[in-house]
């Protein structure tokens, strides 16, 4: 699916300021990493998104670009499995794999281009901005609309297609992994994607989307997603973290968010987005994202 069949669910007011990204490459571990992007030489910040287990490049531009306007660099790459980047070993794809992907990342690019960068993850996406700006100390910025702690059952269960599942998956799935980690198997299966917006048709055609919400995904990566020692919110104080949370998200509650935004021990602030679901396209919060984004830009602009 193309940024453009995505802009179509967002207010008729958003939908022309969506133009398609510029498509780069990047070689990494023997993988060919597609990064969508938005160059601007002249601009003061660069921004560059993650996505989550329903989405790639391509379905999130339109946020990336809205929130952003013309005076900032993107950039967005498709994690291995998902988007346009060419994986030779999709079963043996990992969730460290994806975190170490974005930690190499943010270093080459911050070594081309010393301009300050601002991480904005969604859904799953937020977790991994949070723990690379923890492991790489080069970010100036984190925007996150979801903090899904794996380590917390609550938020386990949320994310998972059946509750009972995602709360007894560190224990379950690791063993089960060793044995058949390489097998893949619908995301759509294993978490609640149908929760993904409170559009049925945008649900729809996220789960269809043979680049986001339509791929399988190795067991061995969920089960290393549920284990993975993310970096103890009391010892983060890397950089300011901004959650800017759907508030009616029927799929990860603000409420699994929210405790693990208060135990984190940096700055932070959390912006509800009214009537938006998980997938944010409802107003009055997406122009409230679309603010408290830009506000995020031009405060780490003055600092610079």
């Amino acid at each position: 699916m193309t940024a453009a069949a995505y802009a179509e669910f967002l207010p008729e007011n958003y939908r022309s300021a969506c133009r398609e990204p510029e498509s780069t490459w990047w070689d990494w571990r023997g993988r060919r990493v597609h990064i969508a992007r938005n160059p601007r030489p002249d601009a003061p910040v660069r921004v560059m998104g993650i996505h989550g287990a329903g989405g790639h490049s391509a379905a999130l531009w339109s946020f990336a670009s809205l929130a952003a306007d013309d005076d900032v660099d993107i950039l967005f790459p498709d994690m291995p499995v998902y988007g346009r980047t060419v994986e030779p070993r999709p079963s043996q794809v990992r969730y460290c794999d994806w975190i170490d992907l974005l930690c190499d990342l943010v270093a080459a690019e911050r070594a081309d281009d010393p301009r300050p960068l601002v991480l904005f993850g969604a859904s799953m996406g937020g977790m991994m901005a949070y723990e690379v700006a923890a492991r790489t100390g080069q970010v100036a910025a984190v925007i996150a609309t979801c903090l899904l702690d794996p380590g917390d059952a609550e938020a386990r269960a949320a994310a998972a297609r059946w509750g009972f599942a995602g709360r007894m998956a560190p224990s379950v799935l690791p063993p089960v992994a060793r044995v058949a980690g390489d097998l893949r198997l619908p995301i759509r299966w294993l978490v609640r994607m149908n929760r993904m917006s409170n559009d049925r048709d945008l649900t729809r055609m996220c789960e269809s989307d043979s680049l986001g919400g339509g791929v399988r995904i190795p067991l061995g990566f969920l089960a290393d997603w549920f284990t993975y020692p993310h970096t103890a919110p009391e010892d983060f104080t890397a950089v300011p973290v901004t959650l800017v949370h759907p508030a009616a998200d029927r799929w990860t509650p603000p409420e699994a968010s929210l405790r693990f935004l208060d135990r984190i021990s940096g700055p932070t602030q959390a912006v509800l987005l009214e009537n938006c679901g998980h997938w944010p396209i409802e107003e009055p919060g997406l122009t409230r994202l679309i603010a408290a984004t830009r506000a995020i830009i031009a405060g780490v602009a003055e600092q610079a």
